[in-house]
C-alpha cells in the first residue's frame, strides 16, 4: 500500500460515542449489585442481562449491516464494554461473541456468514464458546492435541478443551484443532484448522461439557470430544490455516478485554473516592489522610495513561494499520491499572471491602483474572521484548 493510500489515524480524547455510552448505562442500571450477588449464590448464568444487551443490539455492533448488525468500528465496541464494567456489571458472560464472530466474518464462506451472522445479530443463535486451551498445553497453542480427521464428507474430532467459558449457554462453538500431525508439518503453526460447531446437535453425540467451579462466576467448563462427527462444511477457511485465522482476531480480543479493565478501574476509583469522602473516622473523612488519598490518585493517573494507549490501539485497528504492539500494551497496562485500582478500593474500605454487600470483593476477584486471561502479563512482556525490542528469545 502506498503511503498516500494509508487511512489517516484519528483519536478522540474525550468521552466518545456519548449516545452509546448513555444507552449502555440505562440498560445496565437495573442490574445492580444485588443481581450479581444472587448469581454468585446460585452459581448461575446472567440470562436476563445477556438478553438485555442482545435486544439492545450491543452484542452485534461489529457485525456488518448486511448481516443484521450495526457495522460500527471496534472503538464503539470498546466503549460498550467499558461502560458495562464501569456500571459494576460484568460482560464476561457474552463478550466473546464480539471477537469470536470476527473469524467467521473474515474467513468464513458466504454461505456460513449468511447462515449464522444474521441469527447471531438477532440473538437467535449464541456464539459464546471458544475452544482453544487444553489441559496439557496451556498457552502453547501450536502443541494442542485435539485432532480433527477427515472422513469422507465429515470430520471426526477427539480431544479435550479446558477453560471454555459459556459452553453450556452457547449454541455454536469456534474450535481450533489439529488436522495434520505436528511431526508432519514444516512449521509448528501449520496443520491447525478452525471449525464452527453446532453444539445443539453435538451434545450427547460425542461432545460432553463439564462445569468447572472457579473463584469467579464465569460459567467456565471443560469439553470432551469422543469421536464427534461434524460435517466438512463446518471448516472455516482453508484446512491447516487455522492458527493464522485465530491470531487475526487476537488484537481485537486484547483491546476489548482492555476496555473491560478500564471500566473496572473507573468503578473502583469512583467507589473508593465516594467511600473515602463519606467514611468519617476520628472526626474527619478518611480521604483526608494521604495514606488513603494517594493510592487512589495514583490509580487514577495510571488508568488515564493506559486509556490513551487503548484509544491509540483502537484507532490503528479501525484505520487498518498494524496495531499488535499497542493492542498488547493496552491489555497489559489496563489489566495492571484495574488491579491496582481494585487494591486501592479494597484497602480504602478496610474490613467492609470483604463484605459482599459492597460488591468490592466481587469486582476485585473479577478484575484479577485479566492479569492471567486471555493472555498473561508475562507473555505480553515476552512478546514486547522479543518482537518489538528485538531481544533474544527466552528458553
Amino acid at each position: 500500500m502506498a503511503q498516500t493510500d494509508v487511512m489517516p489515524v484519528s483519536m478522540e480524547i474525550g468521552e466518545d460515542y456519548p449516545e452509546i455510552r448513555d444507552a449502555v448505562r440505562k440498560v445496565c442500571a437495573p442490574f445492580d449489585g444485588a443481581y450479581w450477588q444472587k448469581l454468585e449464590e446460585d452459581d448461575s448464568y446472567p440470562s436476563e442481562f445477556v438478553e438485555a444487551l442482545t435486544s439492545s443490539g450491543f452484542l452485534a455492533v461489529l457485525i456488518p449491516e448486511a448481516y443484521g448488525g450495526s457495522g460500527l468500528p471496534l472503538r464503539a465496541a470498546s466503549t460498550i464494554l467499558e461502560e458495562i464494567h464501569a456500571m459494576g456489571c460484568n460482560a464476561g458472560a457474552c463478550h466473546a461473541q464480539m471477537y469470536i464472530m470476527g473469524t467467521l466474518l473474515r474467513h468464513g464462506s458466504e454461505a456460513q456468514k449468511q447462515q449464522c451472522l444474521p441469527a447471531i445479530a438477532s440473538g437467535e443463535l449464541r456464539l459464546q464458546a471458544f475452544g482453544v486451551t487444553e489441559p496439557t498445553t496451556g498457552s502453547d497453542t501450536t502443541q494442542l492435541r485435539t485432532r480433527a480427521v477427515r472422513d469422507g464428507d465429515d470430520y471426526v474430532i477427539n480431544g479435550q478443551k479446558v477453560w471454555t467459558s459459556r459452553a453450556l449457554y452457547s449454541d455454536l462453538m469456534l474450535l481450533l484443532a489439529r488436522t495434520t500431525p505436528a511431526d508432519q508439518v514444516a512449521r509448528k503453526t501449520d496443520g491447525l484448522s478452525v471449525f464452527l460447531i453446532d453444539m445443539r446437535a453435538a451434545r450427547g453425540n460425542g461432545l460432553e461439557i463439564r462445569p468447572i467451579k472457579a473463584m469467579v462466576n464465569h460459567n467456565t467448563t471443560e469439553i470432551y470430544f469422543d469421536n464427534l462427527r461434524i460435517p466438512a462444511s463446518s471448516l472455516i477457511g482453508e484446512e491447516g490455516k487455522g492458527f493464522k485465522y485465530i491470531l487475526d482476531g487476537m488484537n481485537a480480543e486484547r483491546m476489548l478485554v482492555a476496555s473491560e479493565c478500564l471500566g473496572d478501574a473507573r468503578w473502583f476509583i469512583e467507589t473508593a473516592t465516594r467511600y473515602a469522602n463519606e467514611r468519617v473516622v476520628f472526626g474527619k473523612p478518611i480521604g483526608a489522610n494521604q495514606g488513603v488519598q494517594f493510592p487512589i490518585a495514583s490509580a487514577y493517573a495510571e488508568m488515564r495513561a493506559a486509556d490513551m494507549v487503548l484509544r491509540r490501539a483502537c484507532a490503528l485497528f479501525d484505520a487498518g494499520q498494524p496495531c499488535g504492539e499497542d493492542a498488547n500494551m493496552a491489555k497489559l497496562l489496563l489489566s495492571e491499572a484495574s488491579w491496582h485500582a481494585g487494591e486501592a478500593c479494597l484497602q480504602t474500605h478496610g474490613g467492609f471491602g470483604y463484605a459482599c454487600e459492597y460488591n468490592v470483593e466481587r469486582k476485585w476477584r473479577e478484575t484479577r483474572l485479566y492479569r492471567i486471561a486471555p493472555i498473561s502479563s508475562n507473555l505480553i512482556l515476552a512478546y514486547l521484548g522479543q518482537h518489538v525490542l528485538g531481544l533474544p528469545r527466552s528458553y
